[in-house]
């Protein structure tokens, strides 16, 4: 027994199976009475999402909409400085984004503000992926880091909107699960080599099957990505009111390396996975030597040999090496990727949701990725707010080609004051709960006590004073 209404553009499918005579009459009331009653009902979709009808009843609702009434942008710097934007609907529902671009934050905020924001007003919050092109396709200056980082905070708190709205996590809107959790990276650094292996040691207890190894070069003063006397990444790179300048040899660099991960192999054997990050101060053949010093230490991959820009580069260090190759960090869009993914070039990519435009552009990465045998290994450092990382979460539990998540924790305890998530990390695997849409909150009023402070990355320079790869 079927019945159809509609109001306001609204319209209410009901089938009720035909139940036994003594109790047709019941169906045939749900079926005259019921959808009029919920079209009358102002909160239509939290009706529906609150399983108020029994389970036998199945509905469709067409034409729905959430009005997008207002965005709201916030800067906040617990340690790091974070940019939070917040989409509202005229339902009642929001969704939150991430949009912080390390060091040029406030570009960002401007941008939205500015000339994003006005646009979307009126708009339906679940047309995502027309809203997505619209804000891509429908300015003269596409691609850029400011632009796509806007771009993918409206993204991802409409996806956030709609899984509230259908009460649903984003992974189970996406597609649903392809594994049972997420396979996570730690980070281990020391002054020495015996102390990144301490710390390596003290991951691998807490569960962590994989580890990025990274070591200070001896005879240099600073090396970038290595926390030292510090407590945590926020403080070591919260602070910088200006770039700091940082010496690189890659000469001396080379004298450290390889007896790093020669000494890792020796102390945990096979079983725990190795990564290292280059941060793209090799030139392709110093790459591809590396790749073929490192092969016997078998790293789950090289990250960031050398810079991203030439994307040829690869084609050298590929030829010269099997050691697995990944990149994509600073990446916006698919068409940085394309040729590396295309001619097999790498073996991880990783662009991160809050640089390439969000959820939408990623998923399509993905897809794209895994006909070429590419994995999905998304940026997780700390420049990316906890709701960035939730958006990973959901695209990585459903990618059917996803290789492994960067992870540094979730913040220090100002941070957990702020962002609130539901994700559980235990024996190296993270998971969500099922809460709807991105499961992650916001505390705006906590965020006001963490005001913006100017931070910036270092800059590279070699020790004749020449300004270096980033």
């Amino acid at each position: 027994m079927e019945s159809e209404a509609t109001e306001d553009g609204v319209t209410l499918s009901l089938k009720v199976p035909t139940l036994k005579e003594e109790n047709a009459v019941i169906s045939r009331c749900l079926v005259e009475h019921l959808g009029s009653f919920l079209l009358h009902t102002k909160r239509i979709s939290n009706a529906v999402s609150s399983k108020l009808l029994p389970a036998y009843i199945k509905m469709t609702i067409r034409g729905c909409q959430l009005k997008i009434t207002q965005v709201k942008v916030f800067v906040c710097s617990p340690g790091r400085n974070f940019v939070t934007v917040k989409v509202m609907t005229d339902e009642g529902i929001f969704g939150l984004g991430d949009a912080t671009l390390n060091g040029r934050e406030m570009a960002v905020v401007a941008y939205i503000e500015e000339h994003v924001a006005p646009c979307l007003i009126g708009r339906n919050a679940h047309d995502i992926e027309d809203i997505w092109q619209y804000l891509y396709k429908g300015v003269y200056w596409r691609k850029g880091a400011v632009n796509m980082a806007a771009i993918a905070a409206i993204d991802m708190a409409l996806w956030d909107i709609k899984g509230k709205a259908a009460n649903m996590p984003v992974y189970q809107l996406l597609g649903g699960r392809s594994r049972r959790g997420v396979t996570l990276y730690a980070h281990a650094s020391g002054e020495t080599i015996g102390d990144t292996l301490d710390k390596t040691a003290e991951h691998i207890a807490q569960g962590f099957k994989a580890v990025r190894l990274q070591c200070a070069v001896p005879g240099l003063n600073v090396t970038y990505g290595v926390l030292g006397d510090k407590a945590d990444y926020f403080e070591l790179q919260g602070s910088r009111p200006l770039p700091p300048e940082e010496d690189w040899s890659t000469q001396k660099y080379f004298n450290m390396v390889v007896d790093l991960f020669k000494q890792a192999r020796e102390r945990f054997g096979n079983d725990v996975h190795l990564l290292h990050d280059v941060h793209s101060r090799l030139t392709p053949i110093e790459s591809a030597r590396l790749g073929k010093l490192l092969e016997p230490y078998n790293l789950l991959f090289l990250e960031d040999a050398s810079i991203a820009e030439n994307q040829d580069s690869y084609k050298i260090i590929r030829q010269h090496t099997t050691t697995p190759l990944a990149i994509g960090e600073t990446y916006n869009t698919i068409w940085d990727c394309k040729d590396l993914i295309q001619n097999q070039l790498i073996d991880y990519i990783r662009v991160a949701a809050t640089h390439a435009g969000g959820i939408t552009p990623l998923k399509r990465i993905a897809d794209f990725a895994s006909i070429y045998n590419v994995k999905t290994a998304p940026h997780g450092a700390p420049d990316l707010s906890p709701v960035c990382f939730a958006a990973h979460m959901h695209l990585n539990l459903w990618a059917p080609n996803f290789g492994i998540q960067e992870f540094v924790g979730f913040g220090n305890e100002h941070s957990k004051r702020i962002f609130k998530h539901s994700v559980e990390v235990k024996d190296g695997l993270a998971n969500v709960s099922e809460a709807p849409g991105l499961g992650i909150e916001f505390d705006e009023e906590a965020a006001k006590e963490y005001p913006y402070k100017r931070s910036y990355l270092p800059v590279s320079r070699l020790e004749d004073g020449t300004v270096w790869n980033w």
